[in-house]
């Protein structure tokens, strides 16, 4: 039967409706003006998928299409052609104890770094909430994110004090712990190697860390141990992660000191199996074979409790002063001092700056001493009498840093300070961590694929760490985005001339807006503080 004319009508019209209509979406969802798209880069979207050519459309703060944006106009272009468009890097082991003073983030950002996570090692700002909002209200140069750190709560608490708490000290710490994840916090670290947290038993440490196990957080941890005693202090970490039901992070993982050259192998097997079994162990790594600390670390820790006072009292009575120099000669031996006066290189010392850069071997020979390691393990007691000293010791194998970078699990991260040059004699991962990776372990080691090598400073991290929406090239994501030539990224610090900024970095947005131009840093504070719990 033929349709009458109105209802062929009516049926044309409401077709045209949903054109209409269809149109009407359509142009909601794709903007006639992108405020950025970023044209012909070779696209690795951080997934760790090989690569393709497509354009990204930035519309604000977010990545609003990635695709073929050719007939689209946008506000600026940015041309990648020969270059590789990347999520920006997020570092899982910062310290940023500058960054009220270094606010614009220069030396992380000229690394292609968006996104920083503080409070590492156990140490973290108190309290967590008002330091979050002070840096709010001063703005900040890329993402910043915190940990609630064991150790600066047992200091709350206890002081220096080597006990165990008191029922109601473990109270105390926990409602602390607790309050810092309320106040933002991703998790908890510990830095059991240092002060105080070297006094805790893992019993304690279990306690606390389910408190940030409750609110979703995770466990990051600077072993007891990384050197003879490496292999158990791994099994602590994945009874804590077992005891407490929390992700645990073996944190700037390594094996250090001769001895334990090439263990990595036994280390990784551990955390292997405690996956298998449903544990979720991480790792991340800074891509050098030399660690940096206080001169400090090659003092047994029971030499140092209750505080400079009580050490400057030790080392007065001569028994005890003795037992201290035995300790450090051990550690000279077998752990960072790598064996080797030559092997520890001062890096900041405030009461005499010509010791900067040079190592504790030409500290005893300017002294006209033998540098042996009895006189070596003297001058570490000098220098921690007049104050103490930061040192860069060179005790790690670069082939058990390979072993641990190749693992599927080991995110890329600094370990590094915010940084201005001239400022002491730093460690060079402060400037060259990522391009390193990129250039070094990936370009010229051929250690990972670049593919690789992007997931382990992007996605995983975001991931492992549970920030949200970023470590991503993807619609709906927040733009935040290194462009770099992998023909030529490479850092260019060293351990001889640390203060030098890397090359092969042309362009870095966070959250949409442009903090590094065609190489030239534009000393924006486009970056946000992200809190756990926030809304």
């Amino acid at each position: 039967m033929a349709l009458s004319s109105q209802r062929i009508l009516s049926y044309i019209y409401a077709g045209i409706t949903l054109l209409i209509l269809v149109s009407i979406i359509k142009n909601f969802n794709s903007p006639s003006q992108y405020d950025i798209i970023i044209t012909n880069g070779e696209v690795f979207d951080g997934s760790g998928s090989p690569s393709v050519f497509k354009d990204i459309g930035i519309v604000g703060n977010k990545i609003h299409k990635v695709g073929n944006l050719k007939s689209v106009e946008a506000k600026r272009y940015i041309d990648a052609e020969g270059l590789v468009v990347s999520p920006g890097f997020i570092d899982v082991h910062a310290h940023l104890d500058p960054i009220l003073r270094l606010s614009n983030s220069e030396s992380h950002v000229r690394q292609g770094v968006t996104t920083s996570l503080g409070g590492p090692d156990g140490s973290s700002p108190w309290p967590i909430g008002k330091f979050l909002d002070t840096l709010n209200q001063i703005g900040v140069g890329m993402n910043v994110a915190y940990l609630v750190g064991h150790n600066t709560v047992r200091r709350n608490v206890m002081g220096l004090e080597n006990r165990a708490p008191s029922k109601e000290e473990l109270n105390e710490m926990k409602n602390q712990i607790s309050a810092g994840m309320d106040e933002g916090a991703y998790g908890i670290s510990t830095g059991l190697k240092y002060l105080p947290g070297s006094f805790s038993e893992v019993e304690e440490v279990v306690e606390l860390s389910k408190k940030a196990s409750e609110k979703g957080g995770v466990y990051t941890s600077h072993l007891r141990d990384e050197g003879l005693g490496v292999i158990a202090s791994v099994n602590e970490a994945i009874q804590i992660s077992r005891d407490a039901d929390i992700p645990v992070v073996l944190t700037h993982h390594k094996v250090i000191g001769k001895p334990m050259w090439g263990k990595s192998a036994q280390t990784l097997s551990l955390v292997d199996s405690a996956r298998v079994i449903g544990l979720k162990i991480s790792l991340d790594q800074y891509p050098y074979d030399a660690s940096y600390t206080g001169i400090s670390v090659l003092i047994p820790s029971w030499a140092r409790a209750g505080g400079q006072k009580e050490f400057i009292k030790r080392t007065k009575n001569a028994s005890l002063r003795d037992s201290i120099k035995r300790g450090i000669e051990f550690n000279i031996l077998n752990d960072r001092g790598g064996n080797d006066l030559d092997r520890v290189q001062f890096a900041k010392v405030s009461w005499n700056k010509s010791l900067e850069g040079k190592t504790l071997k030409y500290w005893a020979n300017s002294l006209g001493l033998e540098p042996s390691v009895e006189n070596g393990a003297e001058l570490v007691i000098k220098a921690q009498l007049n104050g103490g000293a930061s040192a860069i010791f060179h005790a790690m194998d670069e082939k058990d840093v390979e072993n641990i970078m190749k693992h599927p699990l080991t995110m890329i991260a600094s370990d590094g300070r915010l940084v201005v040059p001239g400022d002491g004699h730093p460690h060079p991962r402060w400037y060259g961590t990522f391009p390193r990776v990129l250039g070094h372990f990936v370009r010229e080691k051929k250690t990972l694929s670049l593919e690789e090598a992007v997931y382990k400073m992007s996605l995983l991290p975001a991931q492992t760490i549970g920030i949200k929406n970023r470590g991503l090239i993807k619609k709906g994501m927040y733009a935040d985005i290194t462009i770099f030539d992998k023909n030529t990224i490479i850092d260019k610090a060293t351990f001889e001339s640390p203060h030098q900024y890397s090359e092969g970095i042309y362009y870095v947005l966070v959250n949409g807006a442009v903090a590094i131009d065609n190489g030239e840093f534009k000393n924006i504070k486009a970056g946000v503080v992200l809190k756990k719990n926030a809304p």
